[in-house]
């Protein structure tokens, strides 16, 4: 027989959600009051540091001085995580006089943290302490200190850091916003970041992936259909774009062949059965508008055109090999 009821494990985790919401509605609250001060001091010296954010912490502070170095790494502001007790052997090599560093302790008395507080006083390297005891060892040697309002722990029975460590994430999220809409960090700075995955796919440009040259082909209005057939079929892209005096006025697509199909076709031009005025995009266009683009006219290609002029096209098969869904 299970231990725990149905409605028992219900309750306990509504009551850890709403006792961690309401600390981080009274952590926004201190930022406007209390915590004004030191969170724009902490956010300035982040701003101006020249070398790296050094995050650190032990046990569970660690594992979100881990997550807010990642965080603030990916949105434009370089961080790394330091292992306080490793720092003591060795690893304090890796803090110069260029850095910052942000250490996380709920006590603030963390003593694994000391030789780290003691090298940062040596080189002059600012310290950032994030805690919830004022009158602590690292809110006294912090240079800015954000002492958050204490608001216990999700369990009296066993009181783990949960609400505490909630609001140290949430604190660092919000350094790490304010630090990027200073730099004026964009989405493409964070997809030039973010390569990988459907998230850096859809960030890309469709200069990113657009085919230029050979794979780009185009024609004059006079060409004849039967060399038009030709052109479609060395693009290999099932299409081939109409361009007069450098802007591209129509195209013709293998399906306008077979559709229009007849012996009276050969004798035309491409001007006769291009379709003009094709849709198109901006190579500095997002993928994801592509994409967007091509279903709703669902169509399988998109030329890329600055003023008129035709720089390269778009296929779906382009799209889907770069992941973007």
């Amino acid at each position: 027989m299970s231990i725990i009821t149905s409605a028992a494990a219900i309750a306990a985790g509504q009551d850890t959600i709403r006792a961690e919401a309401r600390a981080l509605d009274q952590l926004a609250e201190a930022l406007a009051g209390a915590l004004k001060e030191p969170f724009v001091h902490a956010a300035t010296l982040l701003a101006e540091t020249k070398g790296r954010v050094i995050v650190s912490g032990m046990g569970k502070s660690g594992h979100i001085a881990r997550k807010i170095a990642a965080t603030l790494a990916s949105t434009g502001t370089p961080a790394q995580f330091v292992h306080p007790a490793e720092a003591s052997h060795g690893d304090l090599g890796m803090i110069v006089e260029a850095d910052c560093v942000l250490a996380i302790s709920r006590s603030g008395e963390t003593a694994e943290l000391s030789d780290m507080l003691y090298h940062c006083r040596r080189i002059h390297v600012p310290i950032i302490g994030m805690t919830f005891k004022p009158t602590s060892s690292l809110a006294k040697a912090s240079t800015a200190a954000l002492v958050m309002p204490d608001c216990g722990e999700a369990s009296d029975e066993a009181p783990a850091p949960t609400i505490s460590t909630t609001m140290c994430l949430a604190m660092g999220d919000a350094l790490a916003v304010a630090l990027l809409k200073a730099r004026g960090f964009t989405a493409d700075h964070f997809g030039a970041i973010h390569p990988g995955g459907k998230l850096g796919a859809a960030l890309k440009r469709v200069r990113d992936v657009m085919r230029e040259g050979k794979s780009d082909p185009l024609i004059a209005p006079s060409t004849s259909v039967v060399e038009a057939m030709q052109a479609i079929s060395v693009g290999g892209i099932g299409a081939v774009g109409v361009v007069d005096g450098g802007k591209l006025i129509g195209i013709i697509t293998d399906g306008d062949l077979r559709r229009k199909l007849s012996p009276e076709m050969f004798a035309k031009t491409a001007r006769d059965i291009m379709t003009a005025s094709p849709k198109t995009i901006a190579p500095d266009a997002p993928l994801v508008d592509a994409i967007a683009i091509m279903n709703e006219k669902r169509i399988t290609l998109l030329f890329a055109v600055e003023d008129g002029r035709p720089v390269g096209v778009v296929h779906m098969h382009d799209l889907l090999a770069a992941g973007v869904r």
